[in-house]
């Protein structure tokens, strides 16, 4: 498509805005240096013809959409390879191409190697001793092996202990003997494993001398290395199509009497000698750090995916002209309608504090890895409590705020054209992969109802759930006076509190004569909601301390637009939980009706910026691959554009007519 001129209402809120998009570009992409690393990716990347598609992924087939997308995963690799042998390719290089914008980019449907670096690589080097890291990753970071991580089961998903893949020691030949026993227990799911893997991190139940041990990790070879053919013993495949994620080409794993040298376990943290005799981890939780590491990953992707859909929302709606506000004027932009705003503005403000909030997670996961490598595990349950709770409450907001953003387009979000359904289907599955969300909720629930405990007793808590202690102090909010601060101090007494009530719901339990399991499944509805407001508490506290401090160390202009971006989400936020509010926190009709007047101003005060906002996210049209969000606002033409794609639309008259509907029309002449 030829370079069109910018549609003048897009053109004409650039003009009108009060700050400049490229400082808050920089800031987002975590300072100059990676701004230019950014960009240098981008065009490296990008501009690469074998990377773009001429025909749209929605018009392939699932056997086409795999083989494209395994092509320019090879590319991807390739260039990664370059990367490395130039001492380029940075944390902030994978993060890009198999998490980030970028990558979602290049391969808009995911892509088949993306877990042999995210779940394959990590795991080796969180689990596996140094002489199994010295033997493994220079194959696996040289792609000599391609691997995935094969946990979940087609019976079985965050339940481990339910687990049936079983993997017996023979201490005749130190050999593992896996097998996976029955239908359910066979691998489902793992990304890259149906045709593209020859190697797995496969999780087993480990018996040795006839005892259950626990869970073990093993690397197991799945496919020989010059034909790919499936090795003995092993039942592999694609599961098939599905809501999203089309080409990452997930697959199911059957194992019948599989055997793997004693090394192929990894034992950094658990050891299964020679003889058969087990030597237990210091600490069962250290098995958390891969998927710790994810999680924090995709607190950050979650933002990202809200970054997406907020732009492509936000520029339609400053294009779009529909009715009339005052019935005398012509029709407006979409975007002047209150209720437009309220849709949109929201859904930019969360993907600024998901983004803040993801990176101060990921540093305090950095501190943590290193807190680990020297024996202090001190603060693992928080970390592992925290990653949990906001790996489910981002993930589902973001979810949730794409669908809204989509249905702020009308008919036209409804288009594959406008790539909603391909965000939302990416960001749904965040959902439910890496730990389904109400799981995750229950297993922070189960940390904060514990540490409730500690806190009746007169212990002092960890930073992020210190406000209990104050809390417990307290036991009356006074003084709401509908600053931020204030709505911060609030969101912290009202999860307190909703802690306090999970955890007298399982003392109720227990009284009446239940079990720890079954009060806790009792309580269920109870503990998911004190872990949300935990999540949502931190969320505050961070939105509230990152962008304060990130307002003192830039330009006024671009100050006040993130204070009205804060005031927003935390308002917003309020308003949302107000029930839980007004059930914890006297708070009066003329508090609440204050809460509602400054959402209203909110909107009103970040109208004129919201265009200027969406544009520093500096999202590439590429990126966006959206008829609704290019850069120059040209929906129509783009729109019309996209139906010249179509394979139906190459002939005048498919050959269906003649076949069917003409034979149908003439049946009765």
């Amino acid at each position: 498509m030829p370079a069109l001129e910018v549609n003048p209402d897009l053109q004409k809120e650039r003009n009108t805005a009060t700050f400049d998009p490229h400082e808050f570009s920089v800031y987002w992409a975590g300072g100059e240096d990676r701004y230019k690393e950014k960009k240098a990716l981008e065009k490296l990347f990008l501009e690469d013809p074998a990377l773009k598609d001429d025909l749209p992924t929605s018009y392939m087939s699932h056997k086409e959409l795999y083989e494209n997308s395994l092509r320019k995963a090879c590319l991807i690799g390739e260039k990664i390879r370059k990367l490395r042998a130039d001492g380029e390719d940075g944390v902030d290089t994978y993060n890009a191409l198999l998490g980030g914008s970028l990558g979602a980019a290049l391969l808009k449907e995911g892509n088949p190697l993306s877990l042999h670096y995210v779940m394959f690589v990590p795991t080796i080097m969180g689990q596996g001793t140094m002489d199994q890291q010295v033997e493994w990753l220079p194959k696996a970071w040289d792609c000599e092996i391609i691997g995935t991580y094969a946990q979940t089961e087609l019976g079985h998903g965050t339940f481990l202990r339910g687990l049936e893949t079983r993997a017996d020691y023979d201490a005749s030949t130190q050999e593992f003997v896996i097998n996976t026993p029955s239908r359910s227990a066979y691998k489902w799911w793992p990304g890259g494993l149906g045709h593209t893997a020859n190697h797995a991190v496969v999780v087993a139940q480990l018996y040795t001398k006839g005892e259950f041990r626990g869970l073990a990790p093993f690397i197991v070879q799945l496919r020989d290395l010059e034909t790919h053919q499936p090795m003995k013993g092993i039942d592999i495949g694609d599961i098939g199509t599905k809501l999203g994620m089309k080409g990452v080409n997930n697959g199911y794993l059957g194992l019948k009497n599989v055997r793997v040298p004693l090394n192929n376990m990894l034992m950094k943290n658990q050891q299964v000698l020679p003889d058969g005799t087990y030597v237990a981890p210091k600490n069962s939780v250290l098995t958390y750090g891969t998927m710790m590491f994810v999680r924090c990953a995709l607190i950050r992707d979650t933002a990202y995916s809200l970054s997406k859909a907020s732009t492509i929302a936000t520029r339609y709606s400053a294009v779009r002209r529909q009715s009339p506000i005052d019935p005398n004027q012509p029709e407006p932009q979409i975007m002047d309608h209150t209720t437009q705003q309220l849709k949109l503005f929201p859904q930019i403000a969360k993907a600024i504090v998901f983004k803040t909030t993801g990176d101060s997670i990921w540093s305090m996961y950095n501190v943590l890895s290193g807190e680990i490598e020297l024996g202090n595990l001190n603060r693992l349950p928080e970390m592992h409590a925290l990653s949990c709770c906001l790996k489910a409450i981002c993930s589902a907001d973001a979810t949730a705020g794409v669908e809204t953003c989509r249905l702020s387009c009308g008919g036209h979000g409804y288009m594959d054209c406008s790539n909603f359904p391909t965000i939302y289907g990416m960001t749904t599955a965040v959902c439910t992969y890496e730990g389904e969300n109400t799981v995750m909720l229950l297993q922070t629930a189960r940390y904060l109802v514990k540490v409730y405990g500690q806190a009746l007793n007169g212990e002092q808590l960890v930073p992020t759930v210190a406000y209990i202690n104050e809390a417990i102090k307290l036991q009356e909010f006074v003084n709401f006076d509908g600053s931020l601060e204030s709505i911060v101090k609030a969101f912290q007494f009202v999860a307190a509190n909703k802690v306090r009530v999970a955890y007298e719901q399982l003392e109720v339990r227990r009284k009446q004569g239940h079990g720890v399991e079954v009060s806790a499944n009792l309580s269920g509805p109870f503990l998911t909601s004190a872990a949300d407001l935990h999540g949502r508490a931190f969320l505050a506290q961070s939105a509230y301390t990152e962008l304060t401090q990130v307002a003192k160390h830039v330009s006024p202009a671009l100050a006040d637009v993130l204070k009205v971006v804060l005031e927003l989400y935390l308002v917003d936020a309020c308003l949302n939980r107000i029930g839980d509010f007004l059930r914890f926190i006297n708070l009066t009709d003329k508090d609440v009706t204050n809460l509602e007047t400054r959402l209203e101003s909110c909107l009103n005060r970040l109208r004129p910026n919201a265009v200027a906002l969406v544009d520093s996210f500096d999202l590439h049209d590429r990126v966006l691959d959206s008829a609704l969000g290019a850069y120059d606002g040209n929906v129509y033409e783009r729109i019309f554009e996209s139906t010249k794609k179509n394979p139906l639309n190459k002939e005048p008259v498919n050959a269906a007519f003649h076949k069917y509907l003409k034979p149908f029309m003439k049946a009765n002449l």
